[in-house]
């Protein structure tokens, strides 16, 4: 028997629970890691809550681990036990001793990076490398606006543009993530709880304002962002935090200067082993390179019994950077 946390129903954190499973022998395709170091990452907080609901409960969580290959499939052949891995794509319930995973969405690891840095910045890191590489690909001296830029996804993205040459605009809550994103590379930062965000925007460009605004925020911060674009900008709207945006009127587009808005997700850019090794290799190279660093707070590592401790804490916008569960 193993350990994960599930959940019987939706809720807040109190309804995550440790329990003890049978896992079955990974399928033909998969192969069974045993987890070293559990991602948590802020969509998990939407289904465990139900705004994104699973097809049954109860149900595991998480899809992002780093760990050991320990079984693989009668049909894989690029794994085999002992291999060092990191997913991110996997079906849920990586919050978990043990997880079969789908061999397609498994990267070897490379020994320079630990299980814990890869675990912390997997799910993030390739969702920044479609956001800032695929979804609109950033130039040299660009600037853009990113929201929620002390978070792990954030302080990943302030990195990256700056190994880019891109000027990152990172909103922020406070003026010690302020000095976070800063130091993480964000070209300048600006304050929601003090400041207007569109009209910064405007004075830091001179009034040009951004082709491309970055959103994992939601519905607090939509309007906001397209008044932060230049005619024919880019709305990439990528995470509900605030809550989903809703009632959306398309006539706001023209009126704000013939906007585009997509509403990207991982999975409609990495769908096979391929796209995989293309985003992964360069998020390793990065951060083998120093050119990212990725540096998990001690007080943002929990056990895995203790994920009800670490969803409260993610969701009182008290952390920086990544959270993880240590089985």
């Amino acid at each position: 028997m193993a350990k994960r946390i599930q959940f019987s129903q939706y809720g807040g954190p109190e309804v995550l629970q440790l329990a003890e499973f049978a896992i079955a022998d990974p399928a033909a395709s998969e192969v069974q890691v045993e987890n070293k170091a559990i991602g948590i990452n802020y969509i998990d907080t939407y289904i465990r809550s139900g705004l994104y609901p699973v097809a049954s409960l109860p149900s595991g969580l998480g899809t992002e681990a780093a760990g050991v290959v320990t079984k693989v499939g009668t049909a894989v052949s690029a794994l085999k036990p002992g291999d060092r891995v990191v997913y991110a794509q996997s079906a849920l319930g990586a919050y978990s001793e043990l997880h079969n995973v789908d061999a397609d969405r498994v990267a070897l690891l490379p020994d320079a990076i630990s299980f814990e840095q890869a675990a912390a910045s997997f799910l993030k890191g390739l969702t920044v490398h479609y956001l800032l590489r695929q979804t609109y690909e950033l130039q040299p001296n660009e600037t853009f606006l990113f929201h929620a830029a002390a978070g792990g996804v954030g302080l990943i993205a302030c990195q990256w543009a700056k190994a880019l040459g891109a000027h990152l605009i990172g909103t922020v809550g406070s003026a010690e993530k302020a000095a976070l994103a800063k130091q993480a590379g964000a070209w300048a930062t600006i304050n929601y709880r003090e400041e207007n965000i569109a009209q910064r925007v405007s004075e830091l460009t001179d009034g040009k304002k951004v082709r491309v605004v970055y959103d994992s925020v939601g519905r607090d911060t939509w309007e906001a962002s397209l008044d932060c674009l230049q005619r024919r900008g880019l709305m990439v709207s990528f995470g509900n935090a605030s809550g989903p945006v809703t009632g959306v009127n398309l006539g706001l587009l023209s009126q704000k200067g013939s906007l585009y808005v997509t509403r990207p997700t991982l999975f409609g850019y990495i769908t096979n082993r391929a796209e995989l090794e293309l985003a992964s290799n360069e998020l390793f190279s990065l951060i083998a390179s120093g050119a990212i660093k990725v540096e998990v707070p001690e007080q943002q590592k929990f056990a895995l019994a203790d994920a009800q401790q670490a969803h409260t804490t993610l969701e009182s916008r008290a952390t920086y950077g990544s959270s993880l569960l240590i089985p």
